[in-house]
C-alpha cells in the first residue's frame, strides 16, 4: 500500500511527447525511444542517461522503432513521413589511428589520436552527419505526391530472421529485407478493407506468422510464408495495440478504445479468453514480462497498470489475483500525462514508460520488491510474508488491505461513473427479458459482445 515504485526519468528526456519505444531483445542496457517531433534518442539503461540524440531523424512523428535480432545492435525507425531508416546503438566508424612518422624520432612518442570517420546517409550530403547512422533508407515506391498516403504507422523485426515489417496508410502490411530498399512482399488486399493498418508484430515462435490491427476495429492474421490472410476479427471499438506472449505464443493481447484490454487465443478469435479491466481511458500501449504471466499497459487516463494473466507459476504476491481481470497494481504520478508506450526489461525487474510529458520514467515491476541481492534470511521472511497473503486472502480484511491501491480523485470518479453506467444497462437488459416473449430475448455476457463478427 505504501510501496514507491517509482525510480526515476531517465536524464535529458524528449523535448516533446514520447510516441514510440523499444527495448533491445538481446541485451539489458540498450533502449531506444522516438518522438513526436522526429527525435530519435539512445539511452543507457545502467546508467540512466542519454548517449545521443538523433535530431532530425525524421521529419515527423516516429511511430515505430524496433531492434534487429542480433548482437550488432542495429535498430529501425519508421516515421509518418514514409521513411524507414536503420540505425547502430554503437558509432561507426570510430578507430584508432596513429600519426607516426618514421624518419623523425621525436614523432614515436606521440600518442595514439582518436578519429572518427563520417557516415553519410544515401540521401545526399545535405543530411547531417552521425556516427550512428542511418545505415539505410528504405521507401515505398509510389508515384503519389501525398506523403500522408504512405505514412507508416508501425513496425516489428522477425524474431529469429533478417526481415521486417511495416503498417502503413495504404492499406497493407509490408515485409522488407535489410539489403533492399524496397519491400520483397506486400499484402494489400485485407479482406476488401481500405483501412489504415496501424500495428503489426510477429509471432515469436511461429516463424511465418503475423498479427495486425487496423483502422477498421479489426484484428488480422497473415500467413507470410503462402503469403494469404487466415482469418480476421472486428472488434465493437478500434484497437490501439497488440502484443503476442513471449512464453505462449499463440496467446497475444489487445489494448482498445473501450478502456479495456483483451487476450485472444489466435485458434478462436471469436471470442476473447480474458477481459482486463480498471483503466478510464483508451488503452494505448501494451508490453508482456518476459515470463508471460503478466503484461503491462498504459492508457489515456496518464496511469501504469499491471495485470497478471494466470495464478499458476506466479509468485505469492499476485498470485491471489488470478487471471479475473483486475489490475495488481496501479502506477501514477502528480506530473505525468498520457502514457503512449511501455514496455518489461528483459530481466522481468522493471518498467519503462514514455509519455506526453517528454518523460522517460522507469519503474520496480513489483513495487515493494526490494532492490539488490536478498540475504536468506529477507528471502525466508518474505516467502513467509508472501505465503501468509496467499492463505488467507480470501477473507475480507486481508482482501481490503491486499488490494487498497491510492489513486488520483478523477480516476475514482469516473471509475465510479463506469459503474453506474454498467448497472444501468444490466438493468435495462433485465427489463427487456424479464418483459418479452419467452426464448425471444437472451443475456449476452460482456465478453461476447465485444466481438462484432469475423471474417476468414
Amino acid at each position: 500500500m505504501f510501496a514507491q515504485p517509482f525510480l526515476g526519468e531517465l536524464k535529458g528526456g524528449h523535448v516533446d511527447a514520447v510516441s514510440s519505444l523499444a527495448i533491445c531483445r538481446t541485451n539489458l542496457c540498450p533502449v531506444v525511444s522516438g518522438g513526436v517531433d522526429g527525435t530519435v534518442r539512445i539511452w543507457d539503461l545502467q546508467n540512466r542517461r542519454m548517449v545521443t540524440s538523433l535530431d532530425g531523424a525524421h521529419s515527423r512523428n516516429v511511430s515505430g522503432i524496433v531492434f534487429g535480432n542480433g548482437i550488432d545492435g542495429n535498430f529501425f525507425s519508421c516515421g509518418e513521413e514514409g521513411i524507414i531508416k536503420a540505425w547502430s546503438i554503437y558509432p561507426q566508424g570510430q578507430y584508432i589511428t596513429a600519426d607516426v612518422d618514421d624518419s623523425d624520432d621525436e614523432d614515436m612518442d606521440k600518442k595514439p589520436r582518436a578519429k572518427r570517420g563520417n557516415l553519410k546517409s544515401s540521401q545526399g550530403s545535405d543530411d547531417a552527419e552521425s556516427p550512428y547512422g542511418p545505415l539505410n533508407i528504405y521507401r515505398l515506391p509510389s508515384s503519389r505526391s501525398n506523403s500522408f498516403a504512405n505514412a507508416f504507422h508501425s513496425i516489428d523485426h522477425h524474431w529469429s530472421e533478417s526481415q521486417f515489417a511495416t503498417a502503413s496508410s495504404d492499406a497493407a502490411v509490408h515485409l522488407w529485407d535489410p539489403e533492399r530498399t524496397t519491400p520483397i512482399t506486400t499484402f494489400n488486399n485485407l479482406w476488401g478493407s481500405d483501412d489504415t493498418v496501424t500495428t503489426i508484430r510477429y509471432n515469436p515462435a511461429e516463424r511465418d506468422l503475423i498479427a495486425h490491427c487496423s483502422n477498421d476495429r479489426g484484428i488480422g492474421l497473415h500467413d507470410t510464408r503462402t503469403a494469404s490472410a487466415l482469418q480476421k476479427t472486428i472488434m465493437g471499438m478500434k484497437c490501439n495495440c497488440l502484443e503476442w506472449n513471449p512464453m505462449e505464443p499463440y496467446v497475444f493481447v489487445v489494448g482498445n478504445e473501450d478502456y479495456n484490454a483483451y487476450t485472444f487465443d489466435m485458434r478462436k478469435l471469436s471470442r476473447p479468453t480474458t477481459m482486463f479491466k480498471g483503466h478510464v481511458g483508451a488503452v494505448m500501449s501494451v508490453g508482456w514480462s518476459p515470463t508471460g504471466t503478466e503484461f503491462v499497459t498504459g492508457s489515456y487516463d496518464k496511469t501504469i497498470r499491471i495485470f497478471s494473466t494466470r495464478k499458476e507459476g506466479g509468485t505469492a504476491s499476485h498470485g491471489a489475483y488470478g487471471s479475473n481481470g483486475t489490475a495488481r497494481d496501479i502506477y501514477h504520478t502528480k506530473r505525468m500525462q498520457r502514457i503512449f508506450c511501455v514496455g518489461y526489461t528483459l530481466d522481468h525487474k522493471y518498467i519503462l514508460s514514455g509519455s506526453d510529458d517528454t518523460n522517460l520514467r522507469l519503474w520496480k515491476a513489483r513495487s515493494s520488491e526490494k532492490i539488490g541481492q536478498l540475504s536468506a534470511r529477507e528471502e525466508s521472511s518474505l516467502q513467509y510474508r508472501q505465503a501468509l497473503v496467499q492463505k488467507y486472502a480470501h477473507l475480507p480484511e486481508v482482501k481490503r488491505i491486499h488490494k487498497a491501491r491510492r489513486v488520483p480523485k478523477f480516476i475514482k470518479k469516473e471509475t465510479e461513473a463506469a459503474r453506474v453506467q454498467k448497472e444501468k444497462r444490466r438493468r435495462k437488459e433485465t427489463n427487456v427479458i424479464k418483459h418479452s416473449k419467452p426464448g425471444t430475448q437472451k443475456y449476452t455476457d460482456e465478453k461476447g459482445k465485444v466481438i462484432v463478427k469475423t471474417v476468414d
